[in-house]
């Protein structure tokens, strides 16, 4: 807690800029799982008082980063592997239907557009800025979902967003799955541009697969 520092916006409410300070602290593993999340202590660290804290933390629970524990009060949720099995064998059933859909939808523009972010992220690893990084992976699968044109579709996967958020973040903390990244977006692209249902459905699902094992082998060290 000692590196945690209210990130000040005039344009947002006070209690989304203490969510978004503690929701990052937490991705970045400043406030660690298991760790209490106590609203006197919190508001005199970031120099709130103890409404924005308390309303921030119901924020934090509806993304599943906090629990609240009876007799105890709010901590920072572990990770399992039961709950991050649930959240991305969803995740990968959703991209498959979203990339297979866009491989009867895309249009020139938007292969264009997704090559482009291949070499964004290429460009966003060299970084090594983890929340550049996963803006850059989110905005290749966005890309994907636009060109699938089913809005309904598009709901589900923005309402999936934030619980995909921490396992991808815990994912692209390591730099050798930088290449591994880069190569199945340019593998996922070039069957988009080849309108191969089964060979681009297949290299989402190693996508969404490969992240899986990656984050199970974290958890796994954590407990």
């Amino acid at each position: 807690m000692e590196n945690l520092e209210l990130k000040s916006d005039v344009y947002l409410p006070l209690r989304d800029v203490v969510f978004h300070t503690l929701r990052e602290a937490i991705l970045k593993g400043d406030l660690k799982p298991g760790e209490r999340l106590m609203e006197l202590q919190l508001a005199e660290k970031l120099g709130v008082s103890r409404t924005p804290i308390r309303e921030a933390i119901r924020m934090l629970q509806q993304e599943g980063l906090a629990v609240t524990i009876p007799r105890k009060g709010a901590e920072v949720a572990k990770m399992t592997e039961k709950e991050m099995e649930d959240v991305l064998k969803i995740r990968e059933a959703l991209e498959v239907l979203a990339v297979q859909l866009a491989c009867e939808t895309i249009s020139k523009e938007q292969l264009t557009m997704l090559s482009i972010q291949v070499k964004k992220f290429g460009q966003a690893v060299r970084t090594k800025d983890i929340k550049k990084i996963a803006e850059a992976d989110m905005n290749f699968h966005d890309l994907i979902y636009q060109a699938a044109d089913n809005p309904r579709l598009i709901g589900m996967l923005n309402h999936l967003r934030e619980e995909i958020y921490r396992y991808r973040v815990e994912y692209l903390k390591d730099e050798m799955n930088y290449p591994h990244l880069i190569d199945e977006h340019q593998q996922i692209l070039f069957g988009l541009s080849n309108k191969d249902k089964e060979y681009v459905a297949e290299m989402m699902k190693k996508h969404v697969s490969n992240q899986a094992d990656a984050v199970k082998d974290i958890i796994r060290g954590q407990e």
